[in-house]
């Protein structure tokens, strides 16, 4: 086995593999001009380019950032491309061994990341200890193996056996290589499904890396994903009507209140105003407290404050949803 130089601005992934952006085009500014152009106000600058960005992804318009694309090329083992092969979105251009010899690059596994099999996924692990002896053993049998299904190909190669045939002996921790381009929608849905922490550890470590290049490119869509997509939660109607009817209507409207109080906050920030003219922004946003009581709220201070536009939204969906 040997050791692997990255090329220049490679993230390292495994023992030898890593990710690094080829390339890219469009950004941040490539979504908000696309977005204009669909509502007929053309591709002029204006200040609410992040409140645009994280409306079109909040909402799930996909198609603006599909007009970001971005190239990486990555080096992996075999197993993990075959699962990061399923996003068929992308277009791909892999290292052949029909046409170029394999090379002596295999996965071998660190001690702390073997574990059993999980009893309640099938297709994952637990979190149960493994005896240092059985460890070894797990990282002898890769190594071994390794070495001798590299041994008998390369006899293979040398004898003049096609390598489209050799190859077949090569077990799936072999490393490989591509060049993987995607659009910036389905490169973020690849990376909701394979950042989550159910996903397999293997493929995980590539998605934290080419993440970093994703907000790199596009920082304000990423913070976005992150919000809505990554950190984000959709609900049923199943899992809505569970929840009205389980969260007591006192809890709800503290909670309602919590929100019209932020919405007040974010405005005054943004544009400060009287006591007398917040109150009355206060009730026009269905705040329940008389005028004395909301002073005194307001006085002690401590509101936080977030995007006005997004906790009207979320205002909305929140009084449909507990306060009917």
């Amino acid at each position: 086995m040997k050791n692997n130089n990255y090329p220049g601005g490679a993230i390292p992934c495994l023992d030898k593999g890593f990710i690094r952006l080829v390339d890219s085009m469009g950004g941040d500014d490539a979504i908000v001009q696309a977005a204009r152009v669909s509502y007929g106000k053309g591709t002029t600058k204006v200040s609410r380019d992040k409140g645009l960005i994280r409306y079109l992804l909040r909402h799930r318009h996909s198609t603006p950032f599909e007009m970001v694309e971005l190239k990486f090329h990555a080096k992996m083992p075999i197993f993990v491309a075959r699962q990061w092969v399923r996003h068929r979105t992308a277009n791909i251009n892999e290292y052949s061994l029909r046409y170029s010899e394999a090379r002596d690059d295999f996965y071998i596994p660190n001690k702390e990341d073997i574990h059993f099999q999980s009893q309640f996924n099938k297709q994952g692990r637990d979190d149960t200890d493994v005896p240092d002896e059985m460890k070894d053993k797990v990282i002898q049998y890769f190594t071994e193996m390794s070495k001798k299904s590299f041994d008998i190909y390369r006899e293979l190669n040398d004898a003049g056996i096609a390598r489209e045939l050799a190859r077949s002996i090569l077990p799936v921790n072999l490393y490989t290589e591509w060049y993987w381009k995607n659009d910036l929608h389905n490169t973020l849905h690849f990376l909701k499904l394979r950042m989550d922490p159910h996903a397999q550890y293997e493929i995980r470590v590539f998605a934290e890396g080419m993440a970093q290049f994703v907000k790199q490119v596009a920082p304000i869509a990423y913070e976005a994903f992150e919000d809505y997509g990554l950190n984000g939660m959709y609900l049923s109607d199943i899992e809505k009507g569970i929840l009205s009817k389980n969260i007591p209507q006192h809890i709800a409207g503290e909670i309602h209140e919590d929100i019209v109080f932020r919405i007040i906050a974010g405005m005054n920030k943004n544009k400060p105003r009287s006591e007398k003219e917040l109150y009355s922004l206060y009730q026009k946003n269905n705040g329940k407290d008389s005028r004395e009581d909301f002073g005194i709220k307001w006085n002690a201070g401590g509101i936080e404050t977030a995007n006005v536009f997004e906790l009207q939204e979320f205002k909305a969906k929140f009084e449909e949803v507990f306060l009917r």
